[in-house]
């Protein structure tokens, strides 16, 4: 990777030379247009893909995964996030990105700040870069239950934090 990023928010620029970056930046483009076709385009198709996180459960195959990307932008809520204090290692066929996201939440009946541990999970095929897995967490369990409460309408019962290995 010759680019050195401290955080991304999709509007950087590709860097066009075929490394998981631009993959990073073109994942991060498409969530916060809230365009599905575009995360589409990042994410590894068929059954093999998956994600968890605390709004949509663990998901695997990119229909489920498209479901709940439909569900949290067909919903009153709007998600904005920055990916930011993060490592990026790899080899020729993957690369893992850790780090966190930063971000808002914004309703007509709330705005609110969005902090996420996550995890993205990148594999090259046929030469070119899908997100094969993400894994997201709210350490911060108060967080975690406003943010469930705006997104699902109610926080999920006695929900701890998910931030277990």
């Amino acid at each position: 990777m010759t680019a050195r990023l401290t955080e991304v928010t999709g509007r950087e620029a590709r860097s066009h030379n075929g490394d998981a970056l631009d993959a990073l930046i073109d994942f991060y483009r498409a969530f916060n247009a809230r365009d599905l076709n575009g995360l589409e385009a990042n994410w590894e198709q068929g059954d093999a893909p998956s994600m968890d996180n605390p709004m949509g459960g663990i998901r695997r195959g990119w229909q489920s995964i498209s479901e709940g990307y439909l569900k949290l932008f067909g919903g009153p809520a709007i998600v904005q996030v920055t990916f930011h204090d993060f490592t990026s290692q790899g080899g020729d066929d993957w690369h893992l990105f850790v780090g966190r996201e930063k971000g808002t939440c914004v309703t007509l009946e709330a705005n609110m700040e969005v902090r996420f541990r996550t995890t993205r999970w990148f594999t090259r095929r046929g030469g070119v870069w899908r997100q094969l897995h993400h894994h997201g967490s709210i350490e911060e369990p108060g967080l975690l239950a406003a943010y469930q409460k705006t997104i699902l309408g109610a926080a999920l019962g006695q929900v701890a934090p998910t931030n277990a290995c």
